[in-house]
């Protein structure tokens, strides 16, 4: 672009053409923007007349389908529920990225209401956008919920996309199509705008084909809000790609992910080879526990911090949604009744249900004390405690694992990177976490790592795309236009934990 070999408007239209010709096989875009191509050629006016706005202008973005832009664009988490809604203003991420010369390319599917609606969520589909697909494997897992967006950065459909995550959204599909994506500190990125599940653990992210990419993007993405000052953070992560950042490293592995209890045997033997590889560059390495991932677990704790957040962010949300009929849980519930055809072919809406039966008795006293006590398993006994007594850069874990859930919960960054293709065709990846932000290290290391792999494959779309799943038979077991009936967590529990490191 600056050489002026190429404008924004012809990359602009080139992906445009792309998601054409291959969203039908993938079902990763909702929708694109109609104002896409203007917006590009606007920024092409402002370079030739000597305005660029920094590394973001005129580059094209899709955005995952929850975060709020005010265009002719929709926002509605992937349901038809929201369908013509109308946002009261862009999300202030959005405004950062539209002043940074950014072209909002359009929406990105998703797991419908990030994987946060029912037991039996089906990762990579929506009502709106129907089933996304792997790139590398068309019948492998996309995982959730930020599907969409980690295939439209993996199959090249957008320079750059944006995903959300409230436990593992960004970091399990990013390792799982074979994409770099950053959780940041809950607090760099602003929740505004995003459609909730957890103010304590919602944030957007960068999710690339590069970590170069991703420390551009989370530059211009970044709007600090709560503990986060705004004079502590930096404006340029780039300035943290240092190829030499692995010498003198210390890392911490956590060895529990590398069991067949926790993760894939293959895929953690790609994690080992890369630790050689670290090694090679200069890095020490100590056997760690970053956290008692089955406390965590085991005690209701961990769910009534969603369930609770959930149900007062999700109605002061819709109270700001104009042109809709949904204005809290117990509204969702019923137009989702009465959609079922579309919403609940496949999987229901027990998490909504059990939402609003929360029992009485759980104040808002038993709530912080929930907080609190996974706020201890994940940050004072966990994270913190093992960078601190072991005096560590960073943790390793491999990808596709549930170590992610440990960062999501205590509002730190994690980081996804891939490593290298299995023989039989899957994306292999790995994770790095740290503590409070502790982006610009996560960064520094990935990229040294990056720069000493191979280059990361493009994908082949192998194999043929499954059958659906079968019709769940859930349209005529209710009453229309009545809510539905929660189940209890404990009897629950154990589903629910299934979707928890795709939140």
């Amino acid at each position: 672009m600056s050489s002026g070999r190429l404008s924004s408007r012809e990359l602009t239209r080139a992906y445009l053409q792309r998601i054409d010709r291959l969203n039908p096989l993938l079902g990763a875009v909702i929708e694109t923007n109609p104002n896409a191509i203007a917006i590009a050629a606007q920024r092409d006016a402002e370079r030739r007349a000597g305005i660029v706005r920094g590394p973001m202008h005129g580059i094209p973005v899709l955005l995952k389908d929850n975060i709020a832009t005010d265009d002719s664009m929709q926002t509605t988490a992937g349901s038809v529920v929201l369908l013509n809604s109308r946002v009261p203003a862009d999300s202030p991420m959005v405004a950062r990225l539209r002043e940074a010369g950014a072209v909002i390319l359009g929406k990105a599917n998703l797991s419908e209401w990030a994987n946060f609606r029912g037991f039996g969520s089906i990762s990579g589909w929506s009502a709106r956008g129907g089933f996304s697909r792997n790139p590398y494997l068309l019948n492998y897992f996309p995982a959730g919920s930020s599907s969409g967006s980690a295939i439209s950065a993996a199959a090249n459909l957008c320079s750059c996309a944006v995903g959300t995550e409230t436990s593992g959204s960004i970091t399990t599909p990013a390792s799982y199509n074979h994409t770099v994506g950053i959780k940041p500190t809950v607090g760099l990125i602003s929740q505004s705008g995003i459609i909730p599940i957890s103010n304590t653990q919602d944030t957007a992210g960068p999710m690339t084909r590069t970590v170069t990419d991703a420390a551009i993007l989370l530059g211009a993405m970044q709007s600090p809000w709560g503990s986060v000052d705004p004079d502590s953070v930096p404006n340029d992560y780039t300035a943290f790609l240092d190829p030499d950042a692995l010498q003198g490293a210390r890392i911490g592995i956590d060895r529990k992910y590398f069991s067949p209890g926790f993760g894939d045997p293959a895929i953690a033997d790609a994690v080992e080879t890369a630790i050689t590889v670290m090694g090679s560059l200069g890095a020490t390495f100590e056997d760690t526990d970053s956290g008692d991932i089955d406390a965590l677990f085991s005690a209701d704790d961990f769910l009534i911090v969603l369930l609770y957040e959930f149900r007062v962010q999700m109605a002061n949300y819709l109270g700001r949604l104009k042109h809709t009929a949904a204005r809290n849980l117990a509204d969702l519930i019923r137009l989702n009744q009465i959609r079922c055809p579309q919403e609940m072919k496949y999987f229901g809406q027990e998490l909504f249900e059990l939402a609003i039966t929360f029992p009485p008795a759980l104040d808002k006293a038993v709530y912080q004390a929930s907080r609190q006590f996974t706020w201890s398993v994940t940050r004072t006994n966990g994270i913190d405690k093992a960078l601190q007594e072991q005096n560590l850069d960073a943790i390793i874990a491999p990808g596709t694992g549930p170590a992610v859930i440990m960062p999501a919960v205590a509002g730190y960054p994690s980081l996804a990177l891939p490593l290298s293709i299995l023989p039989d065709g899957r994306p292999a990846g790995m994770y790095f976490y740290s503590g409070f932000l502790q982006e610009p290290k996560l960064i520094s290391l990935a990229y040294a790592l990056e720069q000493a792999l191979p280059p990361r494959a493009t994908p082949m779309f192998l194999n043929s795309i499954p059958p659906e799943p079968p019709d769940a038979g859930i349209c005529a077991g209710f009453p229309k236009n009545t809510p539905g009936q929660g189940s209890g967590i404990g009897m629950r529990r154990g589903q629910i934990l299934k979707q928890m490191s795709q939140l």
